[in-house]
């Protein structure tokens, strides 16, 4: 049997754009996205902290330090710019291997830069 837990968590980050007409996906610039390993189209969830509302999309690396972070497609209707999300990505893994696992955490101030960092 396998369970799902949490890979991969970005705190607090601040929308800085939205695009509609893209074709999807959530832009984080990459040096967010190796502070707590998440990898180029990995499946996250982004939770709206303003509206609790929640949505389920892919990674697309942006330019590292820009803090840019830019809801693309229908990701886009999720949040408007200065609104505050939570990317969250999980893995699964045996029960065994769970009892070790810690997840990779980040909280982000509203420029989207690295306040606090932790595993577990």
């Amino acid at each position: 049997m396998l369970i799902q837990m949490l890979k991969a968590k970005l705190h607090m980050a601040a929308v800085t754009r939205t695009e509609l007409t893209y074709h999807g996906s959530i832009t984080v610039p990459q040096d967010l996205l190796d502070a707590v390993g998440l990898l180029p189209y990995e499946h996250v969830l982004v939770a709206n902290v303003n509206t609790g509302q929640r949505g389920e999309t892919y990674t697309i690396p942006g330019q590292s330090g820009s803090g840019d972070i830019q809801l693309n497609g229908a990701m886009a209707r999720l949040a408007q710019p200065g609104d505050r999300v939570i990317i969250l990505a999980f893995a699964q893994m045996t029960p065994e291997e769970a009892k070790t696992h810690k997840p990779k955490v980040a909280i982000l101030d509203g420029r989207n830069k690295i306040t606090d960092q932790w595993e577990g």
